[in-house]
């Protein structure tokens, strides 16, 4: 059943849309990412405008985070005093973020910015967790030079006006949590992503917060950025399709759920890898659109 998109003026399948919100929702409640590191790549593969795809991803991510926020609020694991301080940098971030994206997007270049930053941002994040999750599964032996990860960086230890946050049992300095937030907020509105594939890993290896509260605060965080969010596009930039926003919405509110269940029953370890796999290929998919010379090249001129 094809269905026509106003914004982005073209039809789409409508089933093959809700199925791919359904997917990114899973992963959503599953990893604690918002999905749109999936969603805007997709998009663009299926012929949808990259400031299009970028804008309606955000909404997505917002009704899929709120699904799998909720899960993770009623089992205790959230910190909602580090989320509050992620959610003021990242508000910050956003607004920085949209103006940024104004000047590409006047310039003509956007669509070019987005697809590299995706490739270099998803390709050393991805290399960067497949090797960390092998050596913990045992597969790869860790390096003789090796020796125990401190709780948190040393940078954000020596870090001054430090502020104590229970439910992660961690004591550190806010300054931290807000830059992180700041540069989600930024990706949100570059890229349509929620930043909990970086936000994750950086709670965990940069904050040292435990793994128990780290997926649901990161969901709580993307909330109410990617609401943000959509709102500085629907503003600025107008590209938010609202009928594709639905669509993916109908089947990412959904996977949510399914996804925060699932990491009941999987090990976390086998999860983090998965999560790997999948951003890589998704990098490579993107690079090989920006290098790969199509069989017809058509050029649009002003008379």
């Amino acid at each position: 059943m094809d269905i026509y998109l106003p914004i982005a003026g073209q039809s789409v399948n409508a089933l093959l849309i809700v199925v791919l919100g359904f997917g990114v929702g899973l992963l959503s409640g599953m990893f604690g990412v918002g999905g749109g590191f999936l969603t805007t790549p997709i998009l663009i593969f299926y012929g949808i405008p990259p400031t299009v795809a970028v804008a309606s991803a955000t909404t997505q991510i917002t009704g899929a985070s709120v699904s799998g926020a909720m899960v993770h609020m009623r089992r205790g694991g959230v910190d909602l005093k580090m989320a509050g301080v992620m959610i003021a940098g990242g508000l910050l971030g956003s607004v920085v973020g949209a103006v940024l994206f104004r000047l590409l997007q006047s310039s003509g270049q956007i669509d070019v910015v987005i697809g590299f930053m995706y490739v270099l941002i998803l390709g050393w994040i991805g290399s960067v967790m497949l090797l960390d999750s092998l050596r913990t599964l045992g597969y790869v032996p860790a390096k003789a030079a090796d020796t125990p990860r401190p709780r948190h960086n040393r940078w954000v230890a020596s870090l001054p006006y430090r502020w104590r946050f229970n439910s992660s049992g961690i004591y550190i300095s806010p300054v931290a949590p807000f830059a992180l937030g700041a540069l989600a907020g930024v990706l949100t509105v570059f890229l349509g992503i929620g930043g909990g594939f970086v936000l994750v890993p950086a709670m965990i290896y940069i904050l040292g917060m435990p793994a128990r509260v780290v997926i649901g605060t990161s969901l709580v965080m993307i909330l109410a950025v990617s609401a943000a969010t959509t709102m500085v596009h629907a503003v600025t930039t107008r590209a938010v399709d609202v009928v594709l926003a639905a669509l993916l919405l109908a089947g990412g509110v959904i996977g949510a759920q399914y996804g925060a269940l699932l990491t009941l029953r999987i090990k976390p370890d086998y999860l983090r890898l998965a999560l790997a796999v999948i951003i890589l290929l998704v990098a490579l998919r993107m690079a090989l659109g920006l290098a790969w010379r199509p069989e017809e090249i058509f050029s649009i001129e002003y008379l």
